[in-house]
């Protein structure tokens, strides 16, 4: 989940028995789920669709869409904040700062502002839920994921940039391979309305690596 492709030394558990392993891996290889590639195994559309559905704590498969915050953050030199994908789907791409909402949080706003804490190290920051949008993912004709994303726009400066996190020049997005919609949500927050809601069909190559 938070590799592009691995070898097969290091995808095998310790203490595990390589043939009853390596029998299990052709398993998944053959139901589509994982790809041989050169330097190792990597996940295939049903997999990288079954990652995007899976909790990473508790491991239980959501069928609904996911929901989340999407953190729109513009510098006073009118930079956007992109941070690196660590995982699939979508792993290394650039995205927007995002959370995802948890049973236990009371509100949307409050979700976003805990993002900010968790994402950020950011406290009390002022911010304005400025749309909604629902973006839905395919390759090869297979859905990949849905999301419904609660967009959250803010302006500051005392964010450190890091392997994982850059600002970009808005218009320079394009040269950075970006998860599924963020060139499109950027663009829509900058229409300053009140609020907005946007559908977005995306279509994404499994191919595509971040520099």
């Amino acid at each position: 989940m938070y590799v592009h492709t691995v070898r097969f030394r290091d995808l095998r558990p310790p203490k595990s028995d390589t043939n009853l392993f390596s029998y299990h891996l052709n398993k998944l290889v053959k139901n589509g789920l994982v790809l041989k590639v050169d330097g190792g195994y990597t996940l295939n559309l049903l997999g990288l669709s079954y990652v995007d559905r899976v909790g990473t704590k508790d491991k239980t498969i959501q069928m609904q869409p996911k929901i989340i915050t999407m953190l729109l953050i513009q510098n006073s030199d009118g930079d956007i904040l992109l941070q690196r994908r660590i995982k699939q789907p979508y792993i290394h791409a650039w995205t927007l700062p995002y959370g995802t909402l948890g049973i236990n949080d009371p509100s949307i706003i409050l979700a976003a502002k805990r993002a900010v804490r968790e994402k950020l190290r950011l406290q009390n920051q002022a911010m304005r839920h400025i749309g909604d949008c629902y973006i839905r993912v395919q390759a090869d004709s297979h859905m990949l994921s849905t999301t419904l994303a609660h967009i959250f726009k803010f302006n500051c400066d005392d964010i450190a940039t890091s392997d994982t996190m850059m600002w970009a020049r808005p218009h320079k997005l394009r040269e950075y391979v970006l998860a599924p919609a963020v060139e499109e949500i950027v663009s829509r927050g900058f229409f300053n309305d009140p609020f907005f809601f946007e559908e977005f069909d995306v279509s994404w190559s499994i191919s595509k690596k971040a520099s």
